[in-house]
């Protein structure tokens, strides 16, 4: 029976111009993993997060958009029943939906159920056309359009984009499949559809804009992404959907900001009628048609976050809780809100410390803190837990040297906020988590503990990862432990070797020199101390790793190119 549904499904891909479902798409979610699989659980976890809250903001077809992906996402997290219960909820909301039966029979054959699958591939079949049923072309060619938008709007929320090329690559193939939906459709997609279809083009024309600014062919291929992306924009705003006229003015304002950077305005501006247009103004249009909506504020209010736009997405955030304070129904808004506190607070923080500006506002961590507050009596997560974990860290210490103990109740808290959320699903991977934990328990002088805190975080760190703050917090808890004697230094020092090692395997050998040079800038007697012990003991190996980072390159070209002088000799 296996072989014949299999043979049944061969033979209908001969003819298909498009597959239906989305376990054949080229996505990393349908390959083996590149690192380690539980790195992969973690991200299909956390991106399966993230897409809940989205489904909020979508409505019409594109619902069944996320609810298709969350059903691959419980596939790939081994949730066979919650795969099957969304599919089969779709197929049942929306029968003509190809990829929900198409990705139905999938998990029908994954469980081992040879019946149901081939029901759902004769459905698929029915729905096509292929068995020469009664639906109609003009269905069909509906049909098609809307599975392929659905197909694109998977490929820019797959896993592991931390490259920039794959990301263009998924991002171009969303645009591909959206074109073609488009083809298929015509004019038999509905116009609102339609534009929502634009709006998803018109984003993801704006991210591929920000990633190939910064290629050596950036003029070109930039101009055709703005255009085509401020075209779109601008049929969107004549959506019927409040929604989508506010995002897209929105846009629209982030557009114009960036035709300055071209060498001439991008002959777009011109065409859609905005060559007299302020992005201000722009803004303020989004914001006035969101101006009674709580879900759209929080959607502009995310949108300006991420620009850097901080006052401004405070303001919206204010605007959504004047509309809907209640936590239970907004706690976006007092998730933003808090988020925003703690970013202008660390930005100030790091400022002060160079010097070019005051102490920061500690005011705002205690107005993140209440905001976080609100959000845990509703919406206990373990992004809220990390976060709330973070104010407490920051309010446990003192606001310039974070290496002194001021609050040591506060840090005790934020050490209670991380148990909390090591105790939620896959709390245990992610490394900002253990990082923290190392901080709080430095700060406490468990420096053993501390040490062991940032290993973890280490060896959590994606493949390829150039982030090397987990090395450098562990280098400074591994030389205080050093420096505090104990019954073993050979220990700590057998630790420094070990990890060392490890880092250099992990990272480029730059950044572990850049690093070994910030230790002995920040803590030379300690280090000195450190190389003097492991001379005694006939360490000379990590001696030279130590000594070679403080030796300018140029002095040590000029060493090899005297050595081979000799050699010659």
């Amino acid at each position: 029976m296996e072989a014949d549904t299999a043979e049944d499904i061969e033979f209908l891909m001969e003819d298909m111009d498009y597959i239906p479902g989305h376990f054949h798409l080229d996505l990393n979610l349908n390959c083996d993993p590149a690192g380690p699989a539980r790195l992969r659980l973690r991200d299909t976890y956390l991106k399966q997060e993230s897409l809940r809250g989205e489904l909020e903001a979508e409505v019409g077809y594109l619902q069944y958009a996320v609810r298709n992906l969350l059903g691959l996402l419980a596939f790939h997290m081994e949730r066979l029943d919650t795969a099957e219960e969304i599919f089969r909820g779709i197929c049942k909301e929306d029968p003509g939906n190809l990829n929900a039966w198409a990705n139905l029979g999938c998990v029908y054959d994954k469980m081992g159920r040879e019946l149901d699958t081939a029901e759902c591939v004769e459905k698929v079949s029915h729905l096509m056309g292929l068995d020469g049923g009664g639906a109609s072309q003009e269905e069909t060619r509906l049909l098609a359009a809307r599975c392929l938008a659905e197909q694109a709007y998977v490929y820019p929320h797959d896993v592991e984009l931390g490259s920039e090329d794959v990301l263009r690559e998924r991002l171009t193939a969303a645009l591909s499949h959206y074109n073609r939906a488009l083809h298929y459709g015509g004019q038999l997609i509905p116009t609102e559809e339609k534009r929502s279809w634009y709006f998803k083009m018109a984003t993801i024309y704006i991210r591929l804009d920000d990633i190939v600014k910064t290629k050596e062919d950036s003029e070109y291929s930039r101009l055709s992404h703005y255009n085509k992306g401020l075209k779109l924009l601008k049929e969107t705003l004549k959506s019927e959907k409040t929604r989508n006229k506010a995002l897209a003015w929105c846009y629209v304002g982030v557009m114009l900001e960036r035709k300055d950077e071209f060498d001439t305005v991008p002959m777009s501006v011109h065409d859609c009628g905005f060559s007299a247009s302020d992005p201000l103004s722009c803004f303020g249009t989004a914001i006035n048609l969101a101006s009674g909506d709580a879900f759209t504020l929080n959607l502009l209010a995310k949108i300006f976050f991420l620009l850097g736009k901080h006052e401004m997405a405070t303001g919206i955030c204010n605007m959504g809780l004047n509309v809907l304070p209640d936590p239970e129904f907004n706690w976006q808004a007092y998730c933003t809100r808090a988020k925003i506190n703690m970013m202008i607070y660390v930005r100030e923080l790091e400022e002060a410390k160079y010097s070019q500006g005051g102490l920061p506002d500690r005011q705002r961590l205690t107005a993140a803190r209440q905001d976080l507050d609100k959000v845990l009596t509703v919406r206990p997560c373990l992004r809220t837990h990390l976060e709330l974990a973070q104010v407490f860290y920051y309010m446990g210490v003192d606001a310039l040297q974070e290496s002194l103990l001021v609050d040591e109740a506060a840090v005790n808290s934020a050490l209670v906020s991380l148990s909390h959320a090591l105790q939620l699903e896959l709390g245990e991977s992610l490394p900002d988590l253990h990082m923290l934990r190392g901080r709080c328990l430095l700060l406490k002088g468990e420096e053993q503990n501390a040490a062991d805190c940032f290993k973890k975080a280490m060896e959590l760190e994606r493949p390829g990862s150039r982030d090397t703050t987990a090395l450098r917090c562990l280098l400074q808890a591994l030389v205080a432990l050093f420096i505090q004697g104990g019954p073993d230094p050979n220990l700590t020092i057998t630790q420094l070797e070990l990890w060392l090692q490890k880092a250099e395997e992990m990272y480029p050998e730059d950044s572990v020199k850049a690093e070994l040079r910030r230790l002995y800038r920040t803590h030379t007697s300690e280090v000195t101390e450190l190389s003097r012990a492991l001379i005694q003991t006939g360490r000379l190996s990590l001696v030279r790793r130590l000594l070679e980072t403080l030796v300018p390159k140029q002095l040590v070209k000029k060493k090899a190119a005297l050595g081979r002088s000799f050699s010659y000799a």
